[in-house]
C-alpha cells in the first residue's frame, strides 16, 4: 500500500525522477458522465461525499479517513457512516481531538505515498491546523524542489444556517485561497461533491475539501453509481442569461439560483458556480462578464477582504472595457457568525441576493 518516499512520486502515483513536471491534477481523471446516460441513484450533498469517500477507497487502497468520530460513529453528519465496517480500523481511524495533530499526521502519510483524507468536525476548529496546513502541506512540493509532493485532502464542513453554537459557523476560505500551493474546492451539489472529491483524493497535491452543511440534505440530484471526477479549477454555469453575471460557490449557489428565478422576466441572470475559489476560473469569469457588463458576487464570509474583491479585481484587470456598472458584493457582514436569532439576516437570501442583482443592473 505504501510506496518508498526515497524517490520521487510521480503524478499517477508510481516512483520516478520528473515528480512535478507532468500536471498532478489531470493525469488519472476519468470523464465526467453524464447522468442521463448511466445508472444513477438519487443522493443528498453530504450521501454524495460518503459515495466518494467509498468508491476512492475501494478504487485505491492506499486511500484512508481518519478524524474526531469518523470511525464506529460515522462522522458528526454521517458522512463517513458505514466506511469503518467496510474498510477496518486501519484505513478508518478515529483520532485524538486535536487538530494540529490530525492534518500533522497526514501530511506525513502524503509524504510516505498515502492518500489520506482528514476530516475537520467543523471549519472553526480548523485554526489549530492552519500553521500545518500552510507551512507545510501547502509547502512541500516548493520545499523538497518535486521531491515530495502531499497528496491529502482535509474535509471540513462549513458556513451558517443550521444553528449552531460559536465557531460552528465560520466560512473562511479566503484565509486559505490566500495560500499558493492549496487548493480550495467548495462544491453546491451531490453531482459534483462526488466528483470534486474524487479530483481532490487523486491530486499529487493539498486540497482544503469545504461542504456547505446548509444544504447538506437539502435536495437530491442523480449521482453516477460509477467513478467519475469532477475537473478542480473549472466553473460551472448553472443559469445562462444576458443582463448580469452572478459569481457564487457553495451553499449561496442554490440562493443565487432561487434569486435569479424570482428575477425572471425582470432581469436576465447568468448564475456562474465557480466550485474551486483556488485556483479561481478566471477564463469563466471573464468571458460571462463580457457577455452582460454587469456582475454581482455571493458569499456568505464577511465582505472585507473576501474573495468578492478578488473577482472584481479580476474583471478591472482582464475585462475592464466590457463594465458597465461597479461589481456589486452581496456577503455576509464584518462581524462575527452571529448566533440564532440574528442568523438568517447575517447570511445572504434570495430576496436580499435579487436586491443586489437589481442595484448592479439598474446603475
Amino acid at each position: 500500500m505504501a510506496t518508498d518516499p526515497s524517490t520521487p512520486e510521480t503524478d499517477d502515483g508510481a516512483q520516478g525522477t520528473d515528480a512535478g513536471v507532468q500536471d498532478p491534477d489531470r493525469s488519472n481523471w476519468t470523464v465526467s458522465p453524464d447522468p442521463e446516460t448511466v445508472e444513477t441513484e438519487d443522493l443528498t450533498l453530504v450521501q454524495g461525499v460518503q459515495d466518494g469517500l467509498e468508491t476512492e477507497m475501494q478504487r485505491d487502497d492506499s486511500v484512508l479517513v481518519l478524524g474526531e468520530d469518523v470511525g464506529e460513529n460515522g462522522g458528526v453528519f454521517r458522512a463517513t457512516q458505514g466506511l469503518y465496517d467496510e474498510f477496518g480500523e486501519d484505513r478508518v481511524i478515529d483520532t485524538p481531538l486535536a487538530e494540529s495533530g490530525i492534518v500533522g499526521t497526514s501530511i506525513g502519510m502524503a509524504a510516505y505515498g498515502l492518500r489520506p483524507v482528514a476530516e475537520i468536525q467543523f471549519m472553526g476548529f480548523i485554526y489549530p491546523a492552519f500553521d500545518q496546513i500552510v507551512s507545510h502541506a501547502a509547502r512541500l512540493r516548493t520545499r523538497s524542489r518535486g521531491r515530495f509532493t502531499a497528496p491529502l485532502v482535509i474535509r471540513a464542513p462549513y458556513g451558517g444556517g443550521i444553528r449552531a453554537p460559536e465557531h460552528h459557523s465560520e466560512s473562511t476560505e479566503a484565509m486559505f485561497a490566500h495560500q499558493p500551493g492549496l487548493n480550495v474546492v467548495m462544491p453546491s451539489t451531490p453531482y459534483d461533491a462526488k466528483g470534486l472529491l474524487a479530483s481532490a483524493i487523486r491530486s499529487s497535491d493539498p486540497v482544503l475539501f469545504l461542504e456547505p452543511k446548509l444544504i447538506y440534505r437539502a435536495f437530491r440530484e442523480p449521482v453516477p453509481t460509477e467513478e467519475y471526477t469532477v475537473p478542480i479549477g473549472e466553473a460551472a454555469v448553472r443559469r445562462e442569461g444576458t443582463d448580469v453575471s452572478v459569481f457564487t460557490w457553495g451553499a449561496m449557489a442554490q440562493r443565487t439560483l432561487q434569486a435569479a428565478e424570482d428575477l425572471e422576466g425582470e432581469i436576465d441572470v447568468e448564475v456562474v458556480d465557480l466550485r474551486t475559489v483556488s485556483p479561481l476560473d478566471t477564463d469563466a469569469i471573464v468571458e460571462s462578464f463580457k457577455k452582460t457588463g454587469r456582475a454581482a458576487v455571493v458569499h456568505e464570509a464577511p465582505k472585507s477582504g473576501g474573495l468578492a474583491g478578488e473577482i472584481a479585481a479580476t474583471i478591472q484587470e482582464e475585462a475592464l472595457m466590457y463594465q458597465e456598472a461597479p461589481v456589486e458584493r452581496i456577503t455576509g457582514f464584518d462581524t462575527p457568525f452571529p448566533l440564532y436569532a440574528l442568523e438568517d439576516y447575517y447570511l445572504p437570501e434570495a430576496a436580499r441576493i435579487a436586491d443586489g442583482i437589481r442595484t448592479a443592473f439598474e446603475f
